[in-house]
């Protein structure tokens, strides 16, 4: 903020001890110490509420990031048939209670059965 480097400060060092009287400048300084302390404090808030907004906004993009992309995945693969495994087992425990031979849905089951047909 202020460019002062350590001869600038010397400076304004010798010039405050010659301007000030040597009875009044602890009460300067002090002030002076006081007024560095609240600036620093307002500047730390200032920089901690910068901080929050950034995070926010990124938040805020990083959110919008994921719904973009959600949409985007739900949009291209959207099912034709609904999952319902319970659906399935119900159709399964209904066959074999009523007594119909299971349905074989494997090629080797199929080539299996049709070498037993032909041996016989």
């Amino acid at each position: 903020m202020f460019d002062l480097d350590p001869g600038k400060l010397i400076v304004i060092g010798i010039v405050a001890l010659i301007a000030i009287p040597s009875k009044d400048l602890p009460r300067v300084l002090r002030t002076l110490g006081q007024a560095t302390g609240r600036m620093r404090r307002m500047a730390a808030e200032f920089q901690g509420q910068f901080m929050d907004a950034m995070r926010d906004a990124e938040l805020a993009d990083l959110k919008k990031e994921i719904e973009e992309t959600n949409r985007a995945v739900m949009s291209s693969t959207k099912l034709d048939v609904a999952f319902d495994p319970m659906a399935e087992a119900r159709k399964q425990i209904t066959s074999a209670v009523k007594g119909d031979a299971p349905r074989s849905e494997s090629p080797s089951d199929e080539a299996a059965e049709a070498d037993k047909k032909a041996g016989a």
